[in-house]
């Protein structure tokens, strides 16, 4: 074959190769370059090497810019490759810059490769989010339970949500709240009067400290008696006093029992050694010489 047609064989491959490449890069270029924002365009062509998606880069890119902000693009890349949403961190970024939330790339990139939805979180900023609790029990000192249910109204804080505990913790801190402000009052009244008297307590102890959110309310939502459990436990303690007494007095009847048949025993061991010291001296004085008649002179 001819080495001039083999020549122009792979020419023509590599001219195909760069329009694939380049062709796309082209778009993508003029793309950015009418919106306002500087990619370069070998820049794009080497993001398919770096096994980066140049529409995503630039996409974003110019989703930052028509907000007003600027990243550079190895940022972008860099957050990509390391397993980051793009995406949701540049929509973060500018959701945080339109609510005037100090945010800045590097805190959001941290936040979302920490698992966390940073975009969530800004949202939860501007429009505060609110959790239920499950229900919870809890008993007064006049051994009256009640049963309460609470609204926690939570805000994200950003500068914690990078090693800040979770909705899980926050709830956990209100439920325990909850019970220690119930176990605290000396009767069931006292809270079913004044249920506000739980949620002030429990705003007091600074619940959110350590957590990525900051507690802004808590709201009572329901309060119901349950159980007397002071009766309850003063009924079972009255029948376990009551076994306990049984069981002692059956011990002491058993006991009594056994010193009556012991007493008996030995009565019937003393009479048996009675008799044979009796039947034994009247055998003795049957064979005695003195009791032989004496012979005539």
């Amino acid at each position: 074959m001819d080495i001039n047609f083999i020549i122009l064989i792979v020419l023509a491959i590599a001219v195909l190769v760069m329009l694939f490449f380049v062709g796309s890069a082209i778009a993508l270029w003029v793309q950015a370059l009418v919106s306002g924002a500087r990619v370069g365009l070998f820049n794009i062509v080497f993001m398919r090497f770096r096994k980066v998606p140049p529409n995503l880069i630039v996409t974003s890119k110019i989703m930052a810019v028509k907000a007003g902000l600027d990243f550079s693009t190895d940022s972008l890349e860099s957050h990509f490759l390391a397993g980051g949403n793009v995406s949701r961190v540049v929509q973060a970024l500018i959701a945080a810059d339109k609510a005037n939330i100090e945010l800045d790339f590097n805190r959001a990139a941290a936040i979302d490769l920490a698992g966390r939805d940073v975009l969530e979180a800004v949202q939860m900023s501007v429009n505060p989010k609110v959790i239920e609790t499950p229900l919870i029990a809890a008993m007064a000192k006049d051994g009256i339970q009640l049963k309460a249910l609470s609204r926690v109204t939570v805000r994200a804080n950003i500068e914690r949500l990078v090693g800040g505990a979770g909705e899980e913790t926050i709830l956990a801190r209100v439920g325990e709240g909850i019970v220690t402000t119930i176990g605290s009052a000396e009767t069931h009244k006292m809270v079913l009067e004044n249920p506000d008297m739980i949620s002030k307590r429990v705003l007091e102890k600074g619940l959110d400290a350590g957590t990525a959110y900051e507690i802004l309310s808590i709201d009572i939502a329901d309060v119901d008696v349950g159980k007397n459990i002071g009766a309850e436990l003063e009924t079972d303690r009255a029948e376990a006093d009551k076994k306990i007494a049984q069981a002692k007095a059956e011990e002491r009847r058993a006991m009594a029992f056994a010193v009556e048949q012991e007493m008996k025993a030995r009565v019937e061991d003393y009479y048996r050694m009675k008799n044979i010291e009796a039947d034994t001296q009247m055998r003795e004085t049957i064979g005695s010489p003195d009791d032989k008649p004496e012979k005539d002179a």
